[in-house]
């Protein structure tokens, strides 16, 4: 057991980070001290002192590495989606989003839970991050005459983001098979749903 192979002088940084994903696999919880951290990653007990000053900044470099990540995604899907089909360009991020969180369900899980205690950056708060994309995104839909107009964009951002997670919530916890027919039929109903309570 450990991830002794997997470090080389230079890339600590990169792999305490994912010496703590392999022990949350593990695990299934962050429950783990720096010193469990340092021998799963087979390095000296202070060496993750060089690059954390403690086990709560640690989880908040992979969370932000999470919002990232799935910021990019986000992005691509834009592009994928083009600039012309609004609708489909708030659909492409619901589907980015459950991607992401099948895909990586450790940082999905992390990404909720800010182990700075709030002092870490929220989801709908992050610039450029992907509810802004989103909020963004749901704007041009607006300007289209494709949203109503009677709510605040960000309420409608909100209702659009509880959907979506919801859904990559219960595929990830096997509660719904994630698999990809699925993945994207119930994507696409939530998008019908959604419209159809959102549409101008």
């Amino acid at each position: 057991m450990g991830t002794r192979r997997g470090y080389h002088h230079g890339n600590l940084r990169r792999a305490l980070l994912d010496a703590a994903l392999a022990m949350f696999v593990a695990r299934g919880s962050f429950d783990f001290t720096l010193r469990e951290l340092a021998r799963e990653a087979g390095v000296t007990h202070n060496a993750p002192y060089r690059h954390f000053a403690g086990k709560s900044e640690l989880l908040a470099a992979l969370r932000e590495e999470g919002f990232g990540a799935l910021a990019e995604a986000c992005r691509a899907a834009l592009v994928a989606a083009g600039p012309d089909d609004v609708r489909a360009r708030v659909r492409a991020l619901g589907e980015a989003y459950v991607r992401f969180a099948v895909g990586h369900p450790h940082h999905f899980r992390l990404m909720l839970y800010d182990p700075l205690g709030g002092e870490g950056p929220a989801p709908a708060r992050e610039p450029g991050g992907a509810f802004a994309l989103l909020q963004g995104s749901l704007e041009e839909a607006r300007a289209a005459g494709v949203v109503r107009a009677d709510l605040p964009t960000r309420e409608i951002a909100l209702a659009a983001w509880a959907l979506v997670h919801g859904l990559a919530s219960l595929m990830v916890e096997r509660h719904v098979p994630a698999d990809e027919a699925r993945l994207r039929r119930h994507v696409k109903v939530l998008d019908a749903l959604f419209f159809e309570g959102a549409s101008a």
